[in-house]
């Protein structure tokens, strides 16, 4: 996939699945990758979705850049080259790697192709989350910056939500409507 914009967030999602009876070395090379990731320039977090116990042992790993150019540069570090090496004997083939930007990473679905939902839906379910979490925080968090200036109040609103967006509520409520966001597949 061919990232458009060059200066809003990214979003890598590379799953494989681990040899049976490799589970903890992997653990263990999952712990370097994302420590060493960590120490990149616009590295924004990782997070690691393990298997589900009895399922095929496929891990999901997703890190957030806040640029392409600063995700390009981990993804062809000479680091991230030896790390990959390093893990070839404990999985069972090549990684499935996704890149998504901005928006669309709320509406992707870890381990399952890249399929974007329909414009009208992903416009209609944000729309009903941001003023339900809009709401929220001004319920809860408003008040305790009721003695700051309007624009700085409307800032840190701002980006507590998009946080909480990002990383919180639409990873879920992309999983909890999947069935009306993608039809059958």
């Amino acid at each position: 996939m061919q990232i458009e914009h060059q200066n809003q967030s990214v979003t890598v999602v590379i799953s494989q699945i681990v040899k049976r009876g490799y589970e903890a070395d992997y653990e263990a090379w999952l712990k370097k990758i994302t420590s060493v990731a960590r120490t990149y320039l616009g590295h924004l977090g990782t997070n690691v979705i393990r298997p589900q116990s009895g399922m095929p042992s496929e891990y999901v790993i997703i890190f957030r850049f806040d640029s392409y150019e600063n995700l390009k540069v981990w993804m062809t570090s000479r680091e991230r080259e030896v790390l990959i090496s390093q893990a070839q004997n404990l999985v069972q083939s090549e990684p499935k790697v996704q890149e998504l930007c901005g928006l669309e990473a709320w509406f992707s679905l870890p381990g399952k192709p890249l399929k974007t939902p329909p414009r009208y839906k992903t416009a209609l379910i944000t729309w009903v989350v941001v003023y339900i979490l809009s709401n929220v925080l001004n319920i809860f968090l408003a008040p305790f910056l009721k003695n700051l200036p309007p624009l700085i109040i409307s800032l840190v609103i701002s980006v507590v939500m998009v946080l909480l967006l990002t990383y919180v509520v639409m990873p879920r409520v992309t999983r909890l409507f999947s069935f009306w966001l993608y039809g059958k597949s």
